[in-house]
């Protein structure tokens, strides 16, 4: 290994001192669940949530520590997913009443709580939306699956790009060939919105339009589709890193996670280049608590409207579901986010990440926070 690759790699894992801990400390062992931030923990108002939940988890599997995980705290949090399951529905809700109204939440927590029961080894209790045939009147034909299409607003590409490609949810449920012919539509129906000069979708800076992007893809990267126009896309990439400011994580993982689906042909220059600015722009969203924060000045109150101005082109967008105080502290969207970013940026240097210490789960057994070195 490169001398520039060891000391990037260590300034990387540096920033994971203490995230571990802070992990642990948003479990809440009534429940099953995690909460999004320590205000949330702190504060009687807030109960832990799925999308919390749901990232605590993909932290744990990208650290290989989700296999060992206890028993009584597997069935711990395979019951909270099950308990905020609608028998009649088949949805997942959390406990605020707003959920229900946004969209994108309700079908965020479907895919995130039927996925996480899988990699904990369970499944759902009731039959899904679809079988029992309360999923929307959209996902009945083509046709139909087309006007909704069409009629996402995209002037903010990453919301734009949020809306369609969550609409999507319901393709996992339906036979194959119907899935199959609903992919192709939806894949011909991206080609034909996609801007040809920079690669993107819809609208606003460059970031925003990145942060669609991203939404997008991760259509293609689960139907193995190649998405179009790739050299495009990177070098739109390459311009957003080196002329815009990064004020959000999610403007710094989602990049890398186009890069990483793309994987480019990068020159030793231009992978150091990007290194170095995803690592200088983590840096800045740490925060003393050991996590990280969405924002540079806060962790946002209500992460699944963070990138949108209230009433921008959505004028009737639902009451924000609040999951923290919006203080300056770490939270776990920000902080699932950078742990993907860690092993992103470990693939693209092809390198193995280091292990989390083996008595992980024995200090917490025991009622303490590991207190190694925690990358």
């Amino acid at each position: 290994m490169t001398n520039w690759r060891e000391t990037l790699s260590d300034r990387l894992d540096s920033l994971f001192d203490g995230v571990f801990s802070w992990l642990l400390e948003q479990f809440d062992p009534l429940t099953g669940g995690f909460y999004y931030a320590r205000s949330s923990v702190l504060d009687d108002r807030f109960t832990p949530d799925i999308e919390s939940t749901s990232q605590a988890i993909n932290i744990l599997r990208r650290h290989q520590l989700l296999d060992s995980l206890p028993q009584t705290m597997k069935e711990k949090m395979i019951a909270f997913f099950q308990m905020r399951q609608d028998p009649a529905s088949g949805y997942f809700y959390d406990h605020d009443p707003n959920m229900k109204k946004d969209e994108v939440m309700v079908h965020r927590a479907l895919h995130y709580s039927l996925n996480s029961l899988k990699r904990l080894g369970s499944s759902p209790l009731y039959p899904s939306p679809v079988e029992n045939q309360v999923a929307p009147d959209y996902t009945k034909s083509l046709s139909s699956y087309r006007k909704k299409w069409e009629s996402i607003d995209l002037r903010n590409s990453w919301r734009g790009c949020d809306l369609l490609v969550s609409s999507t949810v319901y393709f996992a449920q339906i036979d194959e060939v119907t899935q199959r012919e609903y992919v192709d539509a939806f894949s011909e129906f991206l080609v034909e919105k996609q801007d040809l000069e920079t690669g993107l979708w819809g609208e606003g800076a460059l970031y925003v339009q990145l942060s669609g992007a991203f939404k997008l893809h991760t259509f293609y990267r689960r139907y193995q589709i190649s998405m179009p126009n790739q050299d495009r896309i990177y070098q739109t990439i390459l311009k957003c890193l080196r002329t815009e400011e990064a004020v959000d994580m999610c403007y710094i993982r989602n990049p890398i996670d186009l890069l990483s689906y793309i994987e480019p042909d990068l020159s030793e220059a231009e992978r150091r280049e990007v290194s170095e600015i995803t690592i200088s722009n983590m840096k800045r969203l740490k925060q003393q608590d050991g996590a990280f924060s969405r924002e540079l000045t806060t962790s946002p109150k209500a992460p699944n409207v963070a990138q949108v101005k209230q009433g921008e082109y959505y004028p009737n967008m639902p009451e924000a579901v609040e999951l923290g105080l919006g203080l300056k502290e770490g939270d776990m969207n920000a902080t699932t986010q950078a742990t993907l970013i860690r092993k992103q940026l470990h693939r693209l240097w092809q390198i193995e990440s280091k292990s989390i210490p083996a008595n992980f789960w024995k200090g917490m057994a025991e009622g303490k926070l590991c207190d190694q070195k925690e990358v």
